[in-house]
């Protein structure tokens, strides 16, 4: 009886001189050894060969993927269709290329970085069919976002100019997930935000590092000019420069006039760039308005949702979410 009495002290004792781990802390070691995940997953190879994830309206009304081919036709007095950006400023560092992987492979698109004013987190916001598809795994796993990928066009997280960037959440609307494909319901919903915690990266906040954009989520007034920034990687684009458009926008009449179009001949990869209005070419600071959506076989044209009530309500879960959410 005294043994085992021994036993058990000795036991309680070990037991009290055992440090006491916090579920907090517990959380943050859970979420680092997630980002390490998805950073080491991001090899070179992965990165180079990740395909642009865009979607053109065929002329009997259905949305496909890509091919690769740049588009032709359109143009536009004192447009610009698609041009390298060379004049720097804010848009160069707060725009990038997004990475992320569906059951079908890995892809890439377009992001820019909103202002949030909450504390512990950043978001990006990129096109929905970027984030979540239905038929192909749901939500995208490995979500990375590189700032400024054409400073350093490396395809190594390590050699980034201001690394890589994970996704602890992804926010869509319901709107986007019930459509049953990408198609005429989902191109009014097609917009994400991806949030990133403190572990997102080993150094810091993501706005604080590279800083932010507002979002305005009212509708935009036909007519007006927009800057349209992304990474397009198909056809004349190699993926590693960040290109530009500028044009004013119209309506999509085979839309019902219920999405915005702009003359502008990125290809794939530029999903998900932000459409700015207004926008400082002096500064690079601009209020993102849209993202790019889809396009039409054939036309040197890019189309985007209209921004409303539905996505000021996604972006306000995900200034709240800690996992990914589908928003009512």
């Amino acid at each position: 009886m005294r043994r085992s009495r021994a036993i058990i002290l000795s036991a309680m004792l070990v037991s009290l001189a055992m440090p006491i781990v916090s579920a907090p802390v517990l959380a943050r070691d859970r979420a680092s050894a997630e980002r390490d995940r998805t950073i080491a997953y991001w090899t070179a190879e992965r990165i180079a060969n990740a395909k642009p994830r865009d979607f053109v309206r065929t002329p009997g009304g259905s949305f496909v993927p890509t091919k690769g081919k740049p588009p032709s036709g359109g143009g536009g007095t004192k447009s610009v269709l698609g041009a390298s950006w060379t004049k720097g400023g804010q848009v160069v560092v707060t725009t990038g290329k997004v990475l992320f992987t569906l059951n079908s492979g890995d892809y890439i698109c377009s992001g820019t970085v909103v202002t949030d004013l909450t504390d512990g987190r950043s978001i990006v916001i990129s096109a929905a069919h970027c984030a979540w598809d239905g038929s192909d795994g749901g939500f995208a796993r490995n979500w990375t976002f590189i700032p400024e990928f054409d400073a350093t066009p490396t395809y190594t997280c390590s050699q980034a100019k201001w690394g890589c960037w994970t996704a602890s959440a992804l926010v869509v609307n319901n709107g986007f997930t019930s459509a049953g494909g990408f198609n005429s319901q989902a191109i009014l919903y097609d917009w994400s935000f991806a949030v990133v915690t403190a572990p997102g990266n080993k150094f810091g906040s993501l706005e604080a590092t590279v800083g932010s954009f507002a979002l305005d989520t009212t509708t935009m007034a036909a007519g007006a000019r927009v800057y349209d920034f992304g990474y397009p990687a198909a056809g004349k684009y190699n993926g590693s420069d960040l290109v530009y458009c500028a044009d004013q926008v119209f309506t999509d009449i085979y839309q019902s006039n219920t999405t915005f179009g702009i003359d502008c001949d990125m290809t794939g990869g530029s999903s998900g760039g932000p459409w700015l209005l207004p926008f400082s070419e002096s500064s690079g600071v601009g209020t993102i308005r849209a993202v790019n959506s889809y396009g039409y076989s054939g036309l040197k044209r890019l189309y985007a949702s209209k921004f409303n009530q539905n996505t000021a309500n996604t972006f306000s879960a995900a200034k709240t979410a800690t996992s990914n959410t589908i928003v009512n």
